[in-house]
């Protein structure tokens, strides 16, 4: 029932999104254009507009998983897999306007660590449907690297009026280009016969660096986020 509650919340939100923003009058606007009881719509989104931006974030995600799922991830290189990941969680918005307005919200210092969550979020998203196994520091720097790829090719890419969007898919490629260059110094380093036994006490600290576990979320009383 939170689910179908969150969805029809979010949908009517959109509408008014691009002229006032995720602000609380987009919310109550929501709330009333869905006929639904303030506290309930309080319930499924404590904070209103901000967790209304959130949910429209994660939709996001959830229909760019859905691409991967059903794409041939298995024919492509790793920097393919990337690139393709990318260029769908941007396709699948609907208007940039909305973006807009959420980077808006985003940059505001209250604020900020959600959005830069939200962009983590992202970036794990893509890892995870392309199969990463690292359990390691590994884990964290190839999200942390794709966080930053993702957010400049997005600013890049909500002020790109090239046709089909060319440039943000060129700009994209360099992007790519230079992780893929970050990776094979990184790869050279490690290979390094002079420099192998300097590595060796920071490799093992790095190895030692474990990937978060799930969380459990079943707990009576609280509401799925």
């Amino acid at each position: 029932m939170s689910d179908d509650l969150e969805a029809q919340l979010l949908d009517a939100a959109l509408i008014h999104v691009p002229f006032d923003g995720w602000t609380e009058a987009t919310f109550k606007a929501a709330v009333a254009d869905c006929g639904v009881d303030s506290v309930v719509a309080r319930g499924v989104f404590p904070r209103g507009a901000l967790d209304l931006a959130l949910a429209y974030h994660r939709r996001g995600d959830d229909l760019m998983a859905a691409r991967l799922a059903s794409a041939d991830l298995g024919a492509m290189k790793i920097r393919e897999k990337i690139t393709f990941a990318v260029r769908a969680r941007l396709e699948v918005i609907e208007d940039r306007e909305l973006v807009r307005r959420g980077m808006t919200l985003f940059s505001l210092p209250m604020h900020a660590p959600d959005g830069a969550r939200a962009l983590w979020g992202t970036a794990d998203r893509i890892w995870t449907a392309i199969g990463d196994s690292s359990d390691d520091v590994n884990w964290y720097t190839k999200r942390a690297t794709l966080s930053g790829v993702y957010s400049s090719v997005l600013l890049y890419w909500l002020g790109d009026d090239t046709p089909g969007h060319e440039a943000t898919w060129a700009f994209l490629d360099r992007r790519i280009e230079d992780v893929m260059r970050i990776e094979k110094a990184k790869a050279q380093i490690r290979t390094n016969a002079l420099l192998k036994p300097l590595m060796a006490g920071p490799a093992w600290l790095a190895s030692q660096i474990k990937p978060p576990r799930p969380a459990a979320n079943d707990l009576p009383g609280r509401w799925r986020r």
